[in-house]
């Protein structure tokens, strides 16, 4: 038997059964991927069949591991859609090990909020009347139903196989890693009001299950990563370095100048998930180049 101090035992994810929602594209792609590809068997949901099923084949083509990535389509913010994909995982795995609460939309945006020679900032008056004609409660209560609400109902959903899965490896607990963002610490708006709120409820909201579940005796460990800039379909595929401080939107530039990677994405989330991150519950992992350091924050 091999040291459990060896990098392939400490972050080990093979033979793991994980569910990744918005996996088909972007960071939810960069996830799934590097758990697949540590021997994981990742399932990628979201709306649109055919990207899901686009993103497994290509990942089946290449070979890249001894993992594999299975499309299911689930619409996280449909409860019936929730309780058809939990039929499916729990058919065929009867567990789960992984969950990661991707799935997620921006805006809607001000855009002409920190622009101060704007004509909306002409006065108070004007400059409210903006703010409040530039949005709708539906906008606001879309993003919130993507963004956060889905959080709880997918979590909930799938808690019983969550905790199914802390019993086949002895000291080894199942896992909630929710993506937060670091909208949600940041006290700037970003010309995205809704949004930053949602993401702050992420937050919040990854605190009290971490703490109900533990106190109620539940075997199932609930974190959350914030990310910073990096490529995803609320981006672009490649981000410049100036297209970093577009989308961080700060009063400070971002320290280290550049976009996240796949590797600092994905294994952050493999740490969270593997057995090197088994005593770590309730706490948020800031993956942000250093934006949150120097910019105004709830931190």
């Amino acid at each position: 038997m091999s040291h459990p101090l060896r990098l392939d035992n400490l972050f080990s994810v093979k033979g793991r059964v994980a569910l990744v929602t918005g996996g088909g594209t972007g960071l939810g792609w960069m996830i799934a991927e590097g758990l697949a590809v540590n021997g994981a068997r990742v399932y990628i949901t979201g709306r649109r069949k055919d990207v899901l099923e686009q993103s497994a084949s290509k990942f089946a083509q290449e070979n890249k591991g001894e993992g594999s990535v299975i499309p299911l389509v689930m619409d996280v913010t449909d409860k019936a859609s929730i309780l058809a994909a939990h039929e499916v995982v729990s058919t065929k795995e009867r567990k789960l090990h992984i969950l990661v609460n991707n799935a997620g939309i921006a805006g809607p945006f001000a855009k002409f909020f920190n622009d101060m020679d704007a004509p909306e900032h002409r006065d108070p008056e004007t400059l409210g009347r903006a703010l409040f004609d530039n949005a709708s409660f539906y906008d606001w209560a879309n993003v919130f139903t993507v963004n956060a609400f889905s959080v709880y109902f997918v979590t909930t959903a799938f808690l019983g196989l969550l905790a199914k899965g802390s019993e086949d490896v002895p000291g080894y607990t199942s896992s909630v890693i929710n993506m937060g963002s670091i909208s949600g610490n940041t006290k700037l708006a970003q010309k995205k009001f809704a949004y930053n709120s949602s993401k702050g409820a992420v937050t919040h909201l990854t605190k009290m299950l971490a703490t109900e579940l533990a106190l109620k005796g539940i075997p199932v460990r609930v974190c959350s990563v914030a990310p910073g800039v990096f490529p995803s379909e609320m981006t672009d595929p490649v981000v410049t370095p100036d297209m970093v401080e577009k989308y961080a939107d700060g009063v400070i530039p971002v320290p280290m100048r550049r976009a996240g990677t796949v590797q600092e994405m994905a294994g952050t989330v493999m740490y969270l998930a593997s057995p090197a991150g088994c005593y770590t519950t309730g706490e948020e992992i800031l993956v942000d180049g250093g934006y949150i350091a120097v910019n105004p924050s709830m931190r």
